[in-house]
């Protein structure tokens, strides 16, 4: 058996798997606390893909105000809540990121 076939049959499984959860649940039947909880969701795993690597990035705990990730992370968290563009947050963050990559070097 060929291995892409083996991906695609692992795929295709594993969406099944999570859709039947989505197509036949009748939402409705959820509590409102839970419908509720999964409003934060999104957020919570943006937050646990993002984080390490803005607050870690050499493998260790980097807290400092050396820590260009770090900084350029704060400046596009400001610009989101600022202007509420995703397009401009990204264009903040990277541009301070590489200004401040290019300084430390």
């Amino acid at each position: 058996m060929s291995e892409w076939l083996v991906i695609v049959g692992a795929g295709v499984v594993t969406f099944l798997t999570r859709a039947s959860f989505i197509v036949f649940a009748d939402p409705h039947r959820f509590p409102h606390a839970f419908r509720v909880a999964l409003a934060f969701v999104p957020a919570a795993v943006l937050a646990a893909i993002v984080v390490p690597g803005l607050a870690m990035p050499h493998g260790a705990l980097d807290l400092s105000t050396a820590n260009p990730r770090l900084l350029a992370g704060a400046l596009a968290m400001a610009v989101a809540a600022r202007v509420k563009n995703p397009l401009a947050s990204i264009v903040a963050g990277m541009v301070a990121l590489w200004g401040l990559q290019s300084l430390a070097a």
